[in-house]
C-alpha cells in the first residue's frame, strides 16, 4: 500500500474516530478500533482500548470545561492518525479492514453528511508566508 493512500486512510479514520468520540456511539467507534488492534497486536488491544477512552474523557473534560475543544480534537486526531499510519504500514492487509470500519461502524454515528460516507478531509501547510484558502463548497476570495 503506497504512503499517500495510507495517510489519507489513517487521517479520515482519526478524524472520524474523535469526532465520534463524543456521541452516544462511543464504544461502538472505539471498540472497533481496538478490534483491528486485536488482530494485528493483540498484546496491545487492552491497552490501545484504554487509550481511546482515555482519548475520549479528556474530549469530554475540555468540553465542559469550556476549554478550546478544537486544540483537544486536533492533538487526538494527530495522535490516533499516527498511531493508525503505524499500524497500517505495519500490517497493510489491515486497510480493507479500516475503510469498512469507518465506512460501516464509525461514520453512521455521525451526524450530517460524514454519516452518508461523503466526508471531506483537508490538509495544509504554508510556509514561506504562503497563503491557503481551503473550502468544503463554495468560496469568494477578494485581496487588494
Amino acid at each position: 500500500m503506497d504512503p499517500v493512500t495510507v495517510a489519507g486512510l489513517a487521517s479520515a479514520a482519526s478524524t472520524a474516530l474523535v469526532a465520534a468520540m463524543v456521541t452516544d456511539g462511543w464504544q461502538r467507534a472505539t471498540g472497533s478500533i481496538a478490534g483491528l488492534w486485536r488482530r494485528a497486536r493483540p498484546e496491545q488491544a487492552e491497552v490501545v482500548e484504554a487509550e481511546l477512552v482515555e482519548t475520549r474523557e479528556e474530549m469530554v473534560r475540555a468540553r465542559e470545561a469550556g476549554e478550546d475543544v478544537e486544540e483537544a480534537r486536533q492533538e487526538a486526531v494527530d495522535e490516533w492518525q499516527g498511531r493508525l499510519r503505524r499500524l497500517l504500514r505495519q500490517h497493510p492487509e489491515l486497510a480493507a479492514e479500516l475503510r469498512r470500519v469507518l465506512d460501516e461502524e464509525i461514520n453512521p454515528l455521525l451526524p450530517g453528511p460524514t454519516s452518508a460516507g461523503a466526508g471531506v478531509v483537508m490538509h495544509a501547510e504554508a510556509r514561506d508566508h504562503g497563503r491557503i484558502y481551503m473550502a468544503g463548497r463554495d468560496q469568494t476570495i477578494n485581496e487588494r
